[in-house]
């Protein structure tokens, strides 16, 4: 441990995770778009072409000369949280942070060698300490997860796009990849949200945050359960072409919509994953040049199967129903489409109706793979 943090309490008594590797809480969703994203073609280009546009140096002179940064006697209590974030998550290395005059309640990690934590005025205003502190730990879970540079990589070339014309990519493949850094990003939001509960280890204070980043500061109003029932109505709810419409909906965000958010959480701090790390069962850094690729695929996989075949949306239904049996592919698509009853060429356990059929066994033949029970996380 470093001398920032030797000696250092939490601001309350927690479970402390000495050592402890980011793919501990890493989001399996997470692993896997940015294994895609770095497959892009042009994306070590433009990554290193921006290491060497935007020194660290300049980016830090930017926030010492309009913002604050915090510490023992400018936002202190803002700095014990810091200090508590990387005491619980073991970071030895104390990000610098600052708080950035904006109304919007926003925080970032961004950095290309050193990361730094930004925080709006608007959240500081916003939330109340439990909640600032699963927020800080939050974005303490970037760091030490290493998105700094990929979060800084999105911020720039989404915002300086006209700037960067004479990479030699082409507009359409510079959207390419800024859509595939923020299917990345929203999929890294899910694990930085697990680390922030692994540093505040109050569930109701994460959902609490959540909750006023989608209806502000009333509390009063708002009830946990009807939350996040939206986000299984918001699952469920339409058909394929609301399934598409959502898809639209969150290409140009960086960020899940706080619902689902907050059932992913929720749904992960029932698990006995998260139950095992506060147990203190965990991967360590030092385990980290051992662990296999192939593992992380697998379980990258495994986690998509199981999305796919718990999932109350329409079109990962009918994703589920075609991999179950895709011995009449044009009659399942016809099925869904047309809402009509004729059966598959079953060979499951519903039966084993002809593909002709419009009814009785070939009604059940043709609906194996729906419905399997299995398991989720936030």
């Amino acid at each position: 441990m470093s001398d920032q943090t030797q000696g250092r309490l939490p601001g309350r008594e927690r479970r402390r995770f000495a050592g402890i590797s980011s793919r501990a809480y890493e989001h399996p969703a997470d692993r896997s778009a940015l294994v895609a994203l770095r497959k892009l073609t042009g994306f070590d280009t433009v990554l290193k072409a921006l290491s060497g546009m935007l020194p660290e140096r300049s980016l830090r002179l930017l926030f010492l000369s309009d913002s604050v940064r915090v510490g023992p006697t400018q936002f202190p209590r803002l700095h014990a949280m810091l200090l508590d974030a990387c005491h619980v998550l073991d970071l030895e290395r104390v990000p610098q942070m600052y708080v950035q005059q904006d109304p919007k309640p926003n925080a970032m990690c961004i950095g290309l060698d050193e990361p730094i934590i930004v925080v709006t005025t608007g959240l500081v205003e916003l939330l109340d300490e439990e909640e600032m502190r699963a927020v800080v730990g939050h974005e303490v879970g970037h760091a030490l997860s290493g998105h700094a540079v990929y979060r800084t990589v999105l911020l720039f070339l989404t915002n300086l796009a006209l700037k960067i014309a004479w990479i030699p990519l082409g507009t359409v493949a510079i959207t390419t990849i800024v859509t595939g850094l923020r299917e990345w990003f929203r999929k890294s939001e899910l694990s930085a949200d697990r680390a922030g509960l692994l540093v505040g280890q109050d569930l109701q204070a994460s959902m609490r945050g959540l909750m006023k980043l989608a209806g502000g500061n009333h509390l009063h109003e708002m009830d946990v359960d009807a939350f996040l029932a939206q986000a299984e109505e918001y699952e469920a709810s339409g058909d394929l072409r609301d399934s598409v419409l959502k898809i639209l909906n969150v290409l140009p965000r960086t960020h899940p919509f706080a619902t689902v958010r907050a059932a992913e959480l929720r749904k992960w701090a029932a698990t006995r994953d998260y139950q095992r790390i506060m147990d203190g069962h965990y991967p360590r850094r030092e385990e980290d040049r051992d662990t296999s690729v192939t593992d992380s695929f697998r379980q990258s996989a495994s986690h998509y199967a199981d999305s796919v075949r718990t999932s109350k949306d329409p079109l990962m239904k009918l994703v589920g129903d075609l991999a179950g049996g895709a011995g009449d592919l044009g009659g399942r698509l016809r099925d869904r489409f047309t809402g009509s009853g004729t059966g598959g060429s079953g060979t499951g356990a519903g039966g084993t109706g002809t593909s002709a059929g419009t009814g009785g066994k070939g009604d059940d033949g043709g609906a194996t793979g729906e419905g399997a029970p299995g398991s989720a996380g936030r």
